[in-house]
């Protein structure tokens, strides 16, 4: 097992690649560095392997295939993951690294956002979209993650083995950090520096189309972690709606005697049965949710175990 494993996953990354394993050996001599290929088809992997890096494949394409196979292959008693587009630089890799070591964090988040990353970042809407998502994922899992998108993070040993990585693509970080925050896991926020890709590296992210799986995955993820709370806001509007339409029918009725409208107090019958199966539904899923942590937490512990017996 490795104390130290710096995880580098790489797509196309030729322009930055070396100087980033440079710099990674550099900051953390003692550390293990692993970069992992997703198919390039420039000399990412060369130069990679001069700048004395381990070179491992992940075949299928997407980030999160390719974290997946690093968390699954590698054994360490930290991993610090980082892009590999010199993007961040390494002068507080130790900090992070120290915060697992030392103080036993779960997961230690390279928080952008409360330093250069809104300067440095040239493209707007990947502005909005960081801080939209961790308005977002803090409001509905009552978190205080400060950086949701970050690529740069520091893991136990115990975080990785117990992540169940289903993202194939860059929602993988909201997975992550949605993850610790679920299940109580200690996360600590470190602000790194931010600086943007040299000139001729270019993103592999989507604004649009990676923005709206990141959505999609958030809300998926409160869905599952939080049951009761999407379940029952579902009921709530259900109800709401079918109040706004049986109100005047039932006006009506009192002035009258008559029922003016059949179909809306169908429609609007129909709603509430369906607002209150939304509701047990969340009770009941809530219920298998909570079983489901108590699970977690018994895996952790015997994985804790495992871990000092190595």
């Amino acid at each position: 097992m490795d104390k130290i494993a710096v995880l580098i996953p790489c797509y196309n990354e030729e322009k930055t690649i070396g100087k980033v394993v440079r710099d990674v050996k550099e900051a953390l001599p003692e550390a293990t560095v692993y970069v992992y290929d997703n198919n390039s088809v420039d000399k990412t992997v060369e130069l990679a392997l001069e700048a004395g890096a381990i070179v491992r494949h992940e075949y299928k394409q997407g980030k999160g295939n390719v974290i997946r196979r690093m968390f699954r292959e590698i054994n360490a008693q930290c991993y610090l993951m980082i892009d590999g587009d010199d993007t961040y630089p390494l002068d507080c890799a130790a900090q992070m690294v120290d915060r697992v070591l030392t103080y036993h964090a779960d997961m230690v988040v390279g928080d952008r956002l409360s330093s250069t990353y809104f300067t440095e970042n040239k493209r707007p809407f990947h502005n909005f979209g960081n801080s939209l998502m961790r308005i977002g994922i803090n409001g509905l899992f009552r978190a205080d993650i400060k950086d949701i998108m970050t690529g740069y993070r520091a893991f136990s040993y115990e975080f990785v083995k117990t992540f169940p990585v289903f993202s194939k693509g860059f929602e993988i970080e909201t997975e992550m950090t949605i993850h610790a925050v679920n299940y109580g896991l200690q996360v600590d926020n470190v602000v790194v520096e931010y600086r943007d890709r040299p000139e001729g590296s270019e993103s592999k992210l989507n604004t649009y189309r990676d923005g709206m799986k990141v959505i999609f995955k958030m809300l998926q993820l409160y869905k599952n972690y939080r049951p009761m709370g999407f379940f029952g806001l579902l009921s709530l509007v259900l109800v709401a709606v079918a109040a706004i339409l049986f109100i005047p029918i039932f006006v009506d009725y009192l002035a009258t005697g008559l029922v003016p409208r059949f179909p809306t107090l169908i429609v609007s019958g129909f709603m509430v049965l369906a607002g209150i199966q939304a509701f047990f539904a969340g009770m009941i899923l809530s219920i298998l949710a909570a079983k489901d942590k108590k699970d977690f937490e018994y895996r952790y512990t015997k994985l804790a175990g495992e871990k000092e017996e190595k």
